[in-house]
């Protein structure tokens, strides 16, 4: 099947053609401008949807060496999202099907994160633990298998990539604040501040629950921390505030998912979102898999942050299935995994 999918979720405007297991093409188009506001603005966003969602499926299909009429299926992300930037890109891919007269598919942005590990032959395979770890999501899931999702632990209000992204701009660090706090914390003493590590409780034995994740109360730890200081002091210290902070959130991050597959201890554990590119990440969950016996996985870092190879992927398995959406499907921003 040759398959071509479509990611605009947030900022990022992918396309991606797949034929069979084999992908052809991986488009992005990056919105830098959204770096003069610190943050994404969604009008913005849904805007450069507009523009350049067209040129980069024209750029897909040209790498790819293919027509629009060989495509077989399209695939779009639907869900979870901001909904200005999903509607452009559900409404284009409906056209599309339309005009094409092939099947249309519907797939959830995080269960592309859960695929973007198995886009090489290598890739783990269900039972495994996932940590999703975004600007917008920090997910942890049991895939007991493709389809099959259990949800052990999520964030209860910042995902690590919000919390890294809210540390660069209390540091007067650029957007994104991730690349940024991990550059600076490369030359800091992550063990210079304790900050604080939450440790949620049990919520009356709800699974999703058990293993929750809490970034908010470490963000504003930093940013007491950073108002206590002279502009002067904040300076000099900075360096270190950025490795403390990294540091305490990885430890929270690495914590829940030792805990988790103690409880279930699965052969493999995938690291996949934007987060997952971090270096002193990836090097933590490596101890971490040699201290516990499991085989960590994780994307390359273009396939960690939005992009439309993982839908595709996703959608491939889908597909293949027998599984198809109608063309009334509509955006869910709130779309949940399940």
């Amino acid at each position: 099947m040759r398959l071509l999918a479509i990611e605009t979720s947030c900022d990022e405007t992918a396309a991606a053609v797949m034929h069979d297991a084999q992908l052809l093409a991986n488009t992005i188009a990056t919105q830098e401008i959204h770096q003069l506001y610190g943050g994404v603005v969604p009008e913005l966003a849904s805007r450069a949807h507009v523009q350049r969602l067209v040129p980069i499926v024209n750029l897909a299909l040209s790498q790819a060496q293919m027509a629009p009429t060989d495509i077989d299926a399209v695939a779009v992300t639907y869900g979870p999202g901001l909904i200005g930037s999903l509607l452009v890109g559900v409404s284009f891919a409906k056209a599309l099907a339309l005009q094409l007269g092939v099947p249309l598919l519907g797939v959830n942005h995080m269960e592309g994160h859960l695929f973007s590990t198995n886009l090489k032959p290598a890739g783990p395979e269900p039972p495994f633990l996932s940590l999703i770890v975004s600007g917008g999501h920090t997910i942890l899931t049991h895939v007991r298998a493709w389809g099959q999702y259990e949800i052990l632990g999520q964030t209860q209000d910042d995902a690590a990539g919000e919390a890294f992204d809210k540390v660069a701009k209390i540091l007067g660090l650029a957007y994104p604040g991730g690349p940024a706090v991990e550059k600076l914390a490369a030359t800091g003493n992550p063990r210079a501040i304790e900050f604080p590590q939450a440790r949620l409780k049990n919520n009356a034995g709800a699974l999703d629950q058990r293993f929750a994740f809490s970034f908010s109360g470490l963000k504003t730890a930093v940013l007491y921390y950073a108002r206590k200081l002279s502009a002067a002091e904040l300076e000099k210290q900075k360096a270190d505030v950025a490795a403390s902070f990294q540091f305490a959130l990885i430890n929270a991050l690495v914590d829940n998912v030792a805990s988790a597959h103690a409880q279930f201890p699965t052969r493999a554990v995938a690291l996949a979102g934007g987060v997952a590119c971090n270096k002193t990440l990836r090097q933590a969950f490596m101890k971490l898999s040699a201290q516990r016996g499991f085989q960590l996985h994780f994307p390359e870092p273009i396939f960690c942050t939005d992009n439309a190879a993982m839908i595709a992927r996703a959608a491939q398995f889908h597909l293949a299935n027998g599984k198809r959406s109608p063309l009334t499907l509509a955006p869910d921003p709130g779309l949940a995994l399940a």
